[in-house]
């Protein structure tokens, strides 16, 4: 008889172990789950007899203690595997001798029919074996072969990602040296206008108004040329009236931005032809800030909480030429940002809207801004911030990507010396005299352009 225990971290891998070890009649005696594994005693090759003989010696004089339980257990414990509905009967116990007449009374029972039940560590071996698999215990093994199985298929779903990104990515580069080998003069163009910081989706438009036929001198300047040519301008920025507010993320420069526009107005017409509106209840000393900024140029400063205060205001100041209306800096993820979009198109039929954009943001960040304040349909935008971008490629990137059309540029923060009237070659000067010097890794211009040209051929 061979009896021997096994570990696994669940039962289906538990019981294979023993398949595998003894094959498949092989008994389990006993199971049990210990710090997270699974413990199960399995047995081949029992000899009956000799669990009989093992256990003959400890039986007492009992003829009434339960003999036929004990020895069905002993049945189970010592049968190999076999069906249950096949379990041999108990051994019937051995009929008693009776006394002969006159003589006393005294009963006494064969050895095999009073039993001694086994000792504790035996009686442990049979309880377990008898007692099933707790369904807790079942419920247990099932939800953790669920839980493998979704973690396999994660797994599975990453890695077919992954190969399909390295597939795209050489067929990227494929494309790019074909399309560096056909046309070299328009593969230069596009190292260019990333040399420049332009978006690829904007540089592909660009090269696709190039002509067919293109020479060496053209693919340099006829880029720019598109560029400053696409750039939209607006001719009545430099003639500032009406009434203005100027919207953006937080950062973005409005409010010194305002007291730029403000200077200029006062410069020109006076300052009783100006007024400041400031709605930013959120931000602390925002009003404070905005107050400095008009006692410094002697203009009248207002505030208004929402869309009925600042209507009445605009009724109230009805007289002035040009009034200023300075909004809340916050994220375009803020909660809040609805109510403040709500609040001016209460007053669009009397407020005109510009998107301030700093220059030194990503373009995916001024993406997000442009988006945010779509539903204002601002009528143009202000650059802000440009003396802190090395090129400002990307933001004109934006600019040439939704139409917006450009009214000033800002690069600094003196008042109100740092502003100017937006100029698309100026604009396209400074671009290429900030352009940067080294040529772009070959395996960005594959992944920037290649997939374009895949996608069109």
């Amino acid at each position: 008889m061979k009896i021997k225990r096994y570990t696994a971290r669940d039962m289906r891998q538990a019981m294979q172990k023993v398949r595998e070890d003894q094959g498949p009649d092989a008994v389990i005696l006993s199971s049990r789950r210990s710090d997270g594994m699974v413990e199960i005693v399995a047995a081949i090759d029992y000899d009956e007899a000799l669990v009989r003989e093992a256990v003959e010696p400890l039986r007492i004089e009992r003829s009434d203690a339960r003999p036929l339980a004990v020895e069905a257990a002993v049945s189970v414990a010592a049968r190999p595997s076999a069906p249950a509905s096949k379990l041999a009967p108990a051994p019937s116990p051995a009929p008693v001798s009776r006394p002969a007449a006159g003589a006393p009374t005294k009963m006494v029972a064969p050895a095999a029919a009073v039993q001694e039940p086994a000792p504790p560590a035996a009686a442990a071996a049979m309880r377990e074996e008898a007692a099933p698999i707790p369904a807790p215990a079942i419920a247990a093994a099932d939800a953790r072969a669920a839980l493998e199985a979704t973690t396999d298929r994660l797994r599975m779903r990453d890695e077919i990602g992954q190969l399909r990104h390295l597939l795209e990515s050489q067929l990227s580069s494929l494309a790019w040296n074909d399309l560096d080998r056909r046309q070299p003069l328009r593969a230069r163009v596009l190292r260019d206008l990333t040399r420049f910081g332009i978006e690829a989706d904007v540089a592909t438009k660009i090269v696709e108004d190039l002509p067919t036929t293109l020479s060496s001198e053209q693919s340099r300047y006829l880029p720019l040329g598109l560029i400053s040519r696409r750039l939209r301008v607006n001719p009545a920025a430099a003639n500032l009236d009406g009434v203005l507010a100027l919207v953006g993320a937080t950062g973005a420069g409005k409010t010194t931005t305002l007291a730029k526009l403000a200077a200029r107005h006062v410069q020109k017409h006076g300052r009783q032809s100006v007024a400041l509106i400031g709605t930013d209840d959120y931000r602390v000393g925002a009003h404070d800030q905005l107050l400095h900024y008009g006692r410094a140029l002697g203009v009248q400063t207002f505030t208004a909480s929402n869309a009925d205060e600042l209507s009445r205001l605009l009724t109230h100041l009805g007289d002035r030429d040009l009034v200023l209306i300075d909004t809340p800096g916050m994220s375009v993820r803020d909660a809040r940002l609805p109510s403040v979009i709500d609040t001016l198109k209460a007053n669009s039929l009397q407020v005109r809207t510009t998107l301030v954009l700093p220059a030194n943001l990503l373009p995916g960040s001024l993406e997000h801004s442009v988006r945010a304040f779509a539903p204002l349909s601002p009528s143009g935008c202000i650059l802000t911030k440009l003396d802190e971008v090395a090129s400002p490629g990307g933001a004109l990137s934006i600019a040439l990507r939704h139409g917006l059309a450009l009214e000033y540029v800002t690069n600094g923060q003196r008042v109100p010396e740092d502003i100017d009237v937006a100029d698309a070659r100026r604009l396209v000067c400074r671009l290429a005299d900030e352009a940067k010097t080294d040529a772009p890794d070959e395996l960005v211009m594959a992944e920037r352009f290649g997939r374009a040209v895949l996608a069109r051929s």
